[in-house]
């Protein structure tokens, strides 16, 4: 089951605040000097890139420039920036990962300058960064401002990872209990470490999207309708049990 979607759900509201922020802050310092990044470091336990798996169809998803590792239990939902699919992400119970692939140089990794962007946005924003070793390396662990329902000024704690390969850069962000939770972040971080990436070998920019495609057989459900379980399928039963948790508090 596909969800397609221009606008971020419940336990996915601080990712989309996210590419926000790291919009406005690529715009302020486009004319900035870029800071050099050291080549990427070695990946024995993936994201792998497409010449690195035989077979990348095998307990995958086929998105075109990523294929996304299937999990019993699991709704996947692709979002769009103009026609484009950009992102997607994958729903599980209470909690949620954004993958999204870019572009890369040839010899230099690019998230560690991503990293320091997004903590500047979102600091400038009135929101709290704390950047730690995790298991899938340097990470991010953030809580970004949010407008609660009743009106109400809240926090969202959400972790930005990221993994350069070659020639191309993954992002992560994990919302929902497994931004809180360490034993509900497993499984998300193993579709991060299982997620494979193909970009291709046309000239692309630093830092421009791999742009993303559905699979021919993708039954399309329109955002905000709710379906019911099917049985057997990876991509049912995901956003009936998706809810605000604890992970979002309010200001006072």
């Amino acid at each position: 089951m596909f969800g397609r979607r221009k606008k971020s759900g419940a336990a996915e509201d601080a990712a989309g605040e996210a590419e926000q922020v790291v919009d406005a802050v690529d715009g302020e310092d486009a004319a900035a000097p870029r800071r050099v990044n050291l080549p990427p470091a070695p990946r024995p336990d993936g994201p792998w890139d497409i010449s690195e798996v035989s077979t990348p169809e095998e307990g995958r998803v086929d998105l075109g420039g990523i294929f996304v590792p299937g999990v019993e239990g699991m709704e996947l939902r692709v979002e769009v920036a103009g026609d484009a699919i950009v992102a997607a992400t994958v729903v599980l119970r209470d909690s949620a990962v954004q993958l999204q692939a870019f572009a890369a140089p040839k010899k230099e990794g690019i998230w560690g300058e991503v990293r320091d962007e997004i903590a500047g946005g979102i600091t400038q924003q009135g929101g709290a960064i704390e950047e730690v070793e995790g298991p899938l390396g340097w990470e991010l662990r953030a809580q970004v401002p949010v407008q609660l329902p009743d009106g109400n000024r809240g926090v969202q704690l959400v972790r930005f990872v990221g993994v350069d390969g070659p020639r191309w850069f993954l992002r992560g962000v994990i919302s929902g209990q497994g931004a809180v939770q360490p034993e509900a972040a497993g499984l998300l971080e193993q579709i991060v470490r299982d997620t494979v990436v193909v970009r291709g070998e046309g000239p692309m920019a630093p830092r421009d999207p791999i742009v993303l495609k559905l699979p021919n057989d993708a039954q399309m459900v329109p955002d905000g309708v709710q379906q019911d379980d099917q049985a057997g399928s990876r991509f049912s039963g995901g956003m009936g049990q998706l809810q605000r948790g604890p992970e979002i508090s309010e200001i006072r």
